[in-house]
């Protein structure tokens, strides 16, 4: 994968002419140009020529601006936040659409299957690193709400390999494994083959399907520089609340009794 074209830029900028760091002084301040301007549209905002701007793509080592700009995107398709589009980004429609998109793509029987697992399963254990730690962390504090027996890995500072070999039968594991998941994702993914094990991830990580019981899927968005995790988010309190109803009477009196334990600790606000 190329480098960013802006940290190219950086690294070049000493040995540019006076022209090509006009260039790159415009580029800098405008990034967005790099993946929605013409080659001409750059020289004319840079006083320049499209053969200079040429001139300047292939001095940071791409074969042209398109190739520069199809780097670009491929870094954000990576997971590196870049800005790929304007201001003009409707955030209430991106979000719905990811919403959109992951509903529509899952199948209820699965979900249905996967509450149950985790309704009656002797241990639930959740993974999850980066950014997929703090989904993983709220799946735990609803799982935990309305059954017993719920783990959360890695605990911090912690390996992974005393927990993984402490295994319990019939023990369900969820891996949350977003863009950009780390290289131990893998050799975890790996450990637990034959285990019960559900995988909610992004489209990429559908490379795992055949190691996991169950995938599914969410999608993130690719607009804004930055992911959304508003879908792995629902799907999480969806799934919690089909637990719920399989649980039934049980998961009431639970909760009833964490509440009042709210109480006596005085730890929420009244």
């Amino acid at each position: 994968m190329k480098q960013d074209v802006l940290s190219l830029i950086e690294q070049h900028y000493p040995s540019l002419s006076p022209s090509a760091r006009a260039i790159a002084s415009y580029l800098q301040q405008h990034p967005l140009a790099i993946v929605s301007q013409t080659t001409a549209e750059i020289a004319d905002k840079t006083n320049t020529s499209k053969a200079t701007v040429s001139r300047f793509f292939r001095q940071l080592g791409f074969a042209s601006q398109q190739d520069a700009k199809q780097a670009q995107l491929a870094l954000r398709d990576s997971g590196v936040p870049v800005l790929t589009q304007g201001n003009e980004i409707d955030q209430t429609a991106t979000e719905l659409n990811n919403l959109t998109r992951t509903f529509d793509g899952l199948r209820p029987e699965v979900l249905q299957n996967i509450s149950e697992q985790l309704a009656t399963a002797p241990r639930v254990t959740l993974i999850g690193f980066r950014n997929s730690y703090p989904v993983a962390l709220h799946f735990r504090q609803q799982l935990q709400q309305i059954r017993k027996t719920v783990r959360l890995l890695p605990q911090p500072g912690q390996t992974l390999g005393e927990d993984l070999h402490d295994i319990v039968a019939g023990e369900v594991f969820v891996l949350l494994g977003f863009q950009r998941r780390t290289k131990v994702f893998k050799h975890v993914v790996a450990a637990l083959t034959g285990q019960k094990t559900v995988l909610i991830t992004d489209p990429t990580g559908q490379i795992y399907n055949q190691q996991v019981e169950h995938v599914l899927v969410c999608h993130l968005g690719n607009d804004n520089p930055f992911y959304s995790y508003a879908a792995p988010m629902s799907l999480v309190s969806m799934l919690c609340n089909m637990v719920y109803r399989h649980i039934g009477e049980s998961a009431q009196v639970r909760t009833q009794a964490i509440s009042h334990l709210y109480e006596e600790l005085d730890e929420l606000e009244r």
